[in-house]
Order: structure tokens, then C-alpha cells, then sequence
């Protein structure tokens, strides 16, 4: 009989659904991988996104979707941001990946059926296929869970605390560990590989279900039942290496190379076979197929802007720009290197904040924590108690998972830790998940801190000079600074604000703070506008001071572009209301909901938060 030819391409864009995987040959699935990564990499060159997380798990995301039916079993990507494969395979074409009303770059359940949880931050995917579990089991239904989670997620404490749940459970889910180099490694022998391949065997699994059946009928085989069971563990203890999966009753199978078919599709039919929760571990290469990421040691290619793919180098660059990011870490090493008390702490995000550098340079006054944000909390809470002077850098969108240390830990002691805000503000493309418009709300409902957000750079390097004795956040939004602005010595006092003009007898006032904030104030000051203008540096506490001397003005307005009413606008409302406030009160905030997908100008324009049309709806009120 004549071989079949080998299919040379896939059209991606024909792809409905992952049936037709099932009559593909391991070639075939090479081939289709290839052509997966290379619409990967077309289209994170054009729309940014996570790149190298995505090209290490193609092969693993088709063995996965070959072996299993996804319409009846259940897939969980643990964050999602590994999940463009899984997109592609289930009929979603990534040309508009990230766009405004396109393909979310994390997983959408209003997107498919296929995607049955949805998630932007690590490490919930085992607590929420153990919860799939327990209601599977309580059915009475028959059906496998499979959580893909990586090495670095799977050091999180939320992912701890599934697996010692689902440790103590009867409920089985198989957990496949993408472990790209990063943590988790397991000795692995001859004898291991045995232990492994014998105790997800098929027919050792009904013998061992058959005599189980038998010895538990009298209390004799009950007693030899648990010889066998303390025997075959002493065995097992005295001569294969065990890992933690091991010691908490797990089926460990791996490791496992998660680029090759053959391999994939053995372990998940072992998986199978047993009764109990299984850890494969699949090692996989970061950044697979494309150079540039595979040579990545630094993360630079894990979330990228466009960018050329055949140079590497990012699109619509800013020569005359800076990031705030990059600002503010610039005076971080100015800082590190004059002051040996000085530590900066990150929970795995120094490259997102630019901190790569410092970290290279400095390494003894550097710590990555890892994904943790609630132990860098901790962490440098001690540190400050202690006489140290630590910085924590954190991305507004993971500082809410850290709420009850900073109340309870850090800002209850008084801990003088600095925190920068990363991300504050809308950030545009990646979504519901990831805007950090919510913070100034929660973290106002804490005594003690100090909250504050710089409009120039003078403002920022006071803010980082300035000698804080409780817990204070310093809030960067994604905006770019002038390189050639001048950073003008500026002294600041605790929670007094600033003044744009000297206009105090105007009946209208304006306040504001931040980059937009000095945007807006210098459109009225072009026009000479009657119009009072403050920039509150400190958005908590309040200048009650200033604030009393507004009682009598006949409108206040508000523009706060950077956050929801909550913990900003209304806190100033309800003390001017407080303090008898009888005139005009506008503001204009982020809506409080979750802010779908788009670039920061597409959104500000959609909430009607952009400075011209602030500026014209001013006007309107005041007139002239």
C-alpha cells in the first residue's frame, strides 16, 4: 500500500475545532506546530503580546487536545497567558489578538466554550480544577481535569494550598507541570522511571483494584493489606528519590520532554490509568523557534511590544522618551548605590519595571521573591522595622492580592517600606485583569498610609527622597516623560498639595495630579482660563487645609484619570460635603467596572477622560 504524503501546511484559518487532530500523524503534528509558532510570532510582531510563554507549549497544547476531547473534559490554563495554541485549535483566528473588541490574549469564557475558566493573574488553576473535581465527583460523572500550570506559578502559596487540598481529597485531577528551567526538578533513575511506569499501569491498577476488593472483606486481609501498603513504601522511600508530589501522595510521571508527541501522549494515557491525582512534568523550552527568545535569560521576550522578527528590535520606538518605569529605576540605582541599607524587592516583575539592571549591578541589595507578592510584602516589612530601607516594586493589578498584609503587617507597625505602583492607571491590551485602576480604593480603606503620584520628574525623585515614617505607595502609570525633562529640586511636605497657577480668588477650581492631571492644567493655563489649579502630589491622606479654603468657591472640579471614584473623588466629596460645601462639585473618574481590552488613548476617549474633551465639558460650566 502506498504511504500517505505528509500534509507540508496547515491553513490555520480553517481550523474550527480540534477533532481533526485525531487523524493526524506525529509528523503531521510537527508540521502543524511549526506553522502554529510562526502565526505566533506574525502576530505578536504586529500586536505585542506574550511570546516565548506561547511558543513553549504549542507542542504540548496539540498533544493535549489530541489525546483528550475538550468538549467533555476539561482544560485549565493556569494565568492564560500560554494560551494562543489553544485558540487557534479551537477556531479563533489571533489577527485581532489584543485589539479593541478582538481576541483577548488570556482566556475568555464569552470567546468559547472551550474556555470553561478565565484568569490574568497565577496560580488559581489548581484551586479551580479541584473544585471541578469535587463537582464532577458529586455527580457522579465521568470525565477527566487537567490543569497546565509552570514551574515559576506553581511556587505560588494559592497553588500550595489546592495542592495540599486536593493532597486530602479523593478526587483526581492530573496536573501537567510546564517546567521550563525555571524551578522544579526531580532525580530521576532507572529504578524511578520503573516505579513510575509500574504504578500507572493499566493492569497493575485492576490487580491492584481486584485485590484490594478481596482483602478488605475480613479483618485478616484488612491487616495484610496494610503490610503490603507500609512495605511497598518502604521500598519505595529507601531507593527512588521522592519529590514533594510523592510525599503528599501524588503520582509523579516525568520528566517528560513536552516538545515531543510520543512522549506526551504515553504519559497522559499513564495518567489515565490511575485512580489518584498525577503530576506530569514536562520540560519545555521558553521562547521555542524563534532565537531571539530561546537565548532569553532576562524575560525581555516574555511580553513584548511589535517588534521586527527578523532584527528583534520593538517598533514605534520613543527617542526623545522615557518610561516612567525607567525613570524611576534610574534613581533606583542612584539610590542602591549611595545607601547600603537600601533594598530593592520584586515578585518576579524587575524587567516589566525596568529593574533589570539594577538587579545585574547590585545583586547583594536585589531580591526577586518570586511570584509572591504577599511574602514581598511581609518581607520587606521586617526589613524596614529593622532599620533597612527597602523599595518594593509592584505592578498595581498583583499589589490586590496582597491587601491583608499591608494592612495587618505593614501599614498597622508602621513599616516605612516604599512601594512603587507599577502599571497605576488603565494599561490598555491586556484587559480585565490586569488595570490598575483599583488600587488608591482599597488601599484608602487602610489607616496609615501615605499615597502619592508624581506629574513631572522633579515631583518623583522628591517622592522617592522623601523620609517616609509609615507605609507609602508612589504610583507610576505606563505614560512616557521627556528625556530632556529637567528634574527641578522640589521639597515636599507630608500630604500638602501643589499649585499649578496662583489663582485662588477664582470662583472655579480644578484638582487633579499626574501626568494627564498637568496635561489638562496646562491647556486651561494656555487660555489663561479663570481657573483655579491644584495638583493633590498626595492622593491620601488630604490637605485638609487647602481643602477648608475651597469651602466657599462656587465649583470644584475633579479630574482623575488614573482610578475609579472610589478612594479618591469621593473621599474629597464627602469632606467637603462634611464641611458644609454648598457650591458645584463635578468629577471625572474611571468608571468602577472591569475595563475590557484597548489601547489607554481608545479607552480614556471611551470613558470620556481625555484632556480635550475634559477641558471642553469644563468649560462649558464655567464659561468665558
Amino acid at each position: 500500500m502506498k504511504k500517505q504524503a505528509v500534509i507540508e501546511h496547515f491553513n490555520l484559518k480553517d481550523i474550527k475545532d480540534p477533532k481533526f487532530l485525531k487523524s493526524l500523524s506525529n509528523e503531521e503534528l510537527e508540521v502543524l506546530a511549526a506553522d502554529i509558532r510562526q502565526e505566533i510570532l506574525r502576530v505578536t510582531s504586529l500586536n505585542g503580546g506574550h511570546l516565548s510563554s506561547n511558543l513553549g507549549v504549542v507542542e504540548l497544547t496539540i498533544a493535549l487536545h489530541k489525546f483528550y476531547d475538550f468538549t467533555h473534559d476539561k482544560l485549565i490554563f493556569d494565568v492564560g497567558h500560554q494560551c494562543y495554541t489553544h485558540k487557534i485549535l479551537t477556531g479563533r483566528d489571533l489577527s485581532s489578538l489584543r485589539k479593541k473588541d478582538g481576541i483577548s490574549g488570556f482566556l475568555k469564557c464569552s470567546e468559547s466554550p472551550y474556555d470553561i475558566f478565565e484568569a490574568g493573574h497565577s496560580s488559581t488553576s489548581l484551586s479551580a480544577a479541584t473544585s471541578f473535581a469535587y463537582l464532577r465527583d458529586r455527580k457522579k460523572e465521568k470525565y477527566q481535569i487537567v490543569a497546565l500550570i509552570g514551574d515559576a506559578s506553581i511556587a505560588n502559596g494559592l497553588a500550595f494550598e489546592a495542592i495540599n487540598h486536593l493532597a486530602h481529597s479523593s478526587s483526581k485531577v492530573i496536573i501537567v507541570l510546564n517546567d521550563n528551567n525555571m524551578s522544579i526538578s526531580k532525580s530521576v533513575g532507572g529504578l524511578g522511571r520503573a516505579f513510575s511506569n509500574i504504578s500507572t499501569g493499566y493492569r497493575y491498577n485492576i490487580f491492584k483494584a481486584k485485590l484490594k476488593r478481596n482483602l478488605t472483606k475480613t479483618k485478616a486481609g484488612l491487616s495484610f493489606l496494610s503490610f503490603l501498603a507500609r512495605f511497598k513504601n518502604f521500598i519505595k522511600r529507601s531507593i527512588v528519590p521522592l519529590t514533594l508530589f510523592d510525599n503528599l501522595g501524588f503520582v509523579y510521571l516525568g520528566p517528560i520532554d513536552g516538545h515531543n508527541f510520543k512522549a506526551l501522549e504515553k504519559a497522559f494515557k499513564r495518567a489515565n490509568n490511575t485512580n489518584k491525582s498525577v503530576i506530569i512534568h514536562c520540560l519545555t523550552k521558553k521562547g521555542k523557534g524563534y532565537p531571539f527568545a530561546e537565548d532569553d535569560r532576562v524575560g525581555y521576550w516574555h511580553g513584548v511590544t511589535p517588534f521586527d522578527i527578523a532584527s528583534g528590535e520593538p517598533k514605534n520606538l520613543h527617542p526623545t522618551t522615557i518610561s516612567w518605569s525607567h525613570f524611576y529605576a534610574d534613581r533606583l540605582k542612584e539610590i542602591v548605590k549611595n545607601d547600603a541599607k537600601a533594598i530593592i524587592i520584586s515578585p518576579a516583575t524587575e524587567k516589566g519595571a525596568g529593574l533589570d539592571e539594577i538587579f545585574r549591578e547590585y545583586p547583594m541589595q536585589c531580591i526577586d521573591v518570586g511570584i509572591a507578592e504577599e511574602h514581598a510584602i511581609t518581607f520587606a516589612s521586617v526589613l524596614a522595622k529593622e532599620g533597612f530601607h527597602p523599595y518594593v516594586s509592584i505592578y498595581s493589578t498583583f499589589l490586590q492580592r496582597g491587601y491583608d498584609m499591608l494592612s495587618h503587617d505593614s501599614a498597622r507597625i508602621l513599616a516605612p517600606v516604599k512601594f512603587l505602583v507599577e502599571r497605576a492607571g488603565l494599561i490598555g491590551n491586556d484587559g480585565e485583569t490586569h488595570q490598575g485602576i483599583y488600587d488608591v480604593a482599597f488601599l484608602t480603606s487602610i489607616p496609615n498610609v501615605l499615597i502619592a503620584m508624581a506629574s513631572t520628574k522633579g515631583e518623583a525623585q522628591a517622592l522617592l527622597n522623601y523620609q517616609n515614617l509609615t507605609t507609602m505607595f508612589i504610583r507610576l502609570s505606563r505614560e512616557q516623560v521627556d528625556k530632556d525633562e529637567k528634574v527641578l529640586p522640589l521639597e515636599i511636605r507630608e500630604n500638602k498639595y501643589l499649585f499649578f497657577n496662583d489663582r485662588f480668588t477664582s470662583d472655579n477650581v480644578l484638582l487633579t495630579y499626574g501626568p494627564l492631571g498637568r496635561k489638562l492644567a496646562s491647556l486651561f493655563i494656555s487660555k489663561s482660563d479663570d481657573i483655579y489649579l491644584i495638583n493633590t502630589l498626595f492622593l491620601n491622606p488630604l490637605d485638609e487645609e487647602t481643602l477648608n479654603q475651597l469651602m466657599h468657591k462656587k465649583r470644584i472640579f475633579i479630574y482623575n484619570p488614573y482610578s475609579v471614584l472610589e478612594g479618591y473623588s469621593d473621599k474629597i466629596a464627602n469632606y467637603l460635603l462634611k464641611g458644609g460645601y454648598k457650591g458645584e462639585f463635578y468629577s471625572f473618574d474611571i468608571p468602577l467596572q472591569f475595563v475590557k481590552q484597548a489601547t489607554i488613548a481608545e479607552q480614556l476617549k471611551e470613558f470620556n477622560l481625555d484632556c480635550e474633551t475634559v477641558y471642553k465639558k469644563i468649560k462649558s460650566k464655567i464659561g468665558g
